[in-house]
């Protein structure tokens, strides 16, 4: 095959790729947006298993703005909230797209699972050492700090299993999808935005 030939059918291929990933991106800020609209068991939401999702299947930068796109467009339809918090919430989202960036190359079920749990203690640990510091909720001593992770257990229960869900969720669908797709279609695996 001529190289002009092979040459046009990467760039092709490469172009293909980055419109699959550019879709399944907007999908997913949409999708990620929605779901913390309809009514949820509070932390039971999308966010952390798009962040995931994300780093593991999408370039950097979009990897780190299309969960924080989703945050933010949610949140603005729910209502922003003190910055010092809000801030340490997307925090949490951030770093879930690091790991997902290290999942990547590291990519088995069990490392998804451990990856999201992690994950999940982190917003954990994150999100309630904010609230402690910067709101008057709890007094600044040793036993408020307690007190505060231990009123957030019952959330935290939810975030686990909010986590799990939309992570074996969004994973799952992508691998079948994946499957049928090169065998449905013949699509060169190449053209996937995993294989990049």
């Amino acid at each position: 095959m001529p190289s002009n030939t092979t040459s046009n059918m990467k760039r092709n291929i490469s172009k293909t790729g980055k419109i699959i990933e550019f879709l399944v991106a907007l999908f997913l800020i949409f999708l990620g947006a929605i779901l913390r609209l309809l009514p949820h068991p509070p932390n039971f939401a999308p966010i952390s298993a798009i962040a995931l999702f994300g780093g593991v299947y999408f370039s950097g930068v979009l990897a780190l703005v299309f969960p924080i796109l989703a945050m933010l467009i949610s949140d603005y339809f729910i209502g922003f909230y003190q910055f010092s918090l809000m801030s340490f919430v997307y925090l949490g989202f951030i770093i879930s797209v690091f790991l997902g960036f290290w999942l990547k190359k590291n990519k088995k079920w069990y490392t998804i699972f451990a990856a999201s749990l992690f994950s999940s203690i982190l917003f954990f640990i994150l999100t309630n050492f904010a609230v402690w510091a910067f709101t008057n909720w709890y007094p600044k001593d040793f036993q408020g700090f307690i007190q505060c992770y231990l009123m957030a257990i019952p959330f935290f229960k939810n975030t686990v299993l909010g986590d799990l869900f939309y992570v074996t969720l969004f994973f799952g669908i992508y691998q079948l999808a994946e499957v049928f797709i090169v065998k449905k279609f013949k699509v060169p695996e190449k053209v996937l935005i995993s294989k990049k």
